[in-house]
């Protein structure tokens, strides 16, 4: 008599139980590469700073280690991975799981072509609280991507600089609800082709010195009363 009634259970039961998520679209340059510079490891009397981005990141590093000499132990997470792709938000846990930082500088924006400006905005609130799990109490500070002028005639702005601007605000508009401090490279460099490589993507010496000091500079302000 009861068989019936406990079936009709079961089924409901069963029928309530949540689809599996789909599995998040991952979008793959024919290369990946990651770089990792953490040095000062033994180094107990002075604080740390991280710096996340890619290409134009590790171009700058150099001047900003140079800048923070004596100040403050400066390390880099440079990749090619993108906003969007879980396997950004992998690399950063895995260094930020190496050691202690005060400081953490961030940016994303000059990969992932292959995601949607969309896709990317949604993205990003991962990759902050990634980061605020991996390090916390650290300052943070983020930084807007640099435009991409025409290879060969950079005096001319690339069409994907339109995807910068809007990525770009899409960045600045959360940083400002989180209380994130930006560092606007991109209106550092934007009406300055003189600063930029022949390949229209990279900066030149002259470019990624001037990157690197705004960087410093925005540093040291967040290292003030870092013990």
């Amino acid at each position: 008599m009861n068989r019936f009634p406990v079936a009709v259970m079961l089924f409901v039961a069963g029928g309530l139980s949540a689809p599996a998520a789909d599995p998040p679209r991952v979008v793959r340059e024919n290369i990946e590469w990651l770089d990792v510079w953490v040095p000062g490891n033994n180094e107990k009397d002075r604080p740390r700073v991280l710096l996340i981005g890619d290409s134009i990141t590790r171009g700058y590093y150099k001047v900003v280690e140079d800048k923070l000499k004596g100040k403050a132990t400066v390390c880099r997470l440079a990749t090619s991975k993108s906003l969007g792709d879980p396997g950004l938000l992998d690399e950063v846990k895995l260094v930020l799981g190496q050691a202690k930082f005060d400081v953490v500088h961030f940016n994303n924006g000059m990969h992932g072509w292959g995601y949607t400006e969309d896709e990317y905005a949604r993205a990003i609130p991962g990759l902050v609280e990634t980061i605020r799990k991996g390090a916390p109490g650290a300052k943070l500070v983020c930084a807007t991507t640099t435009p991409v002028r025409v290879a060969g005639k950079v005096e001319q702005l690339d069409p994907r600089t339109d995807r910068v601007r809007v990525r770009n605000r899409a960045v600045t508009d959360l940083m400002d609800k989180e209380k994130i401090p930006t560092n606007d490279l991109f209106a550092l460099v934007a009406d300055k082709p003189e600063l930029f490589s022949p390949d229209g993507v990279h900066l030149n010496a002259k470019g990624s010195t001037a990157l690197g000091e705004q960087v410093a500079t925005r540093v040291l302000k967040l290292l003030d009363g870092v013990k």
